[in-house]
């Protein structure tokens, strides 16, 4: 396969991972905001399954060599801090 489009297809996988953590991103801001509302397990559901998921598909891109180890590694390791953070704050309102 040529550099270009090695290259390429590394950039697409990059972005495709980068758009499936916006979305995660984007479900626990939401969660953050309601805090006020009553816990939802399914929705705690939802957000492992899309984690796990996106675990998956980033643990497949750094196997073909799409993307680099590190890079798979910091898009988790931020999704798994607001996660945490998401969580700590459940649980302080449980109290």
């Amino acid at each position: 396969m040529s550099s270009d489009v090695l290259l390429s297809l590394s950039q697409k996988a990059l972005h495709l991972i980068q758009e499936d953590a916006n979305k995660i991103e984007k479900l626990i801001e939401v969660q953050m905001e309601n805090l006020t509302t009553r816990q939802c397990p399914l929705y705690e559901e939802v957000l492992d399954t899309q984690m796990y998921g996106l675990s998956r598909e980033i643990d497949f891109a750094i196997r073909a060599e799409l993307i680099t180890e590190v890079a798979g590694k910091q898009i988790m390791v931020k999704l798994e801090r607001n996660l945490a953070q998401l969580y700590e704050a459940l649980n302080q309102k449980k109290e």
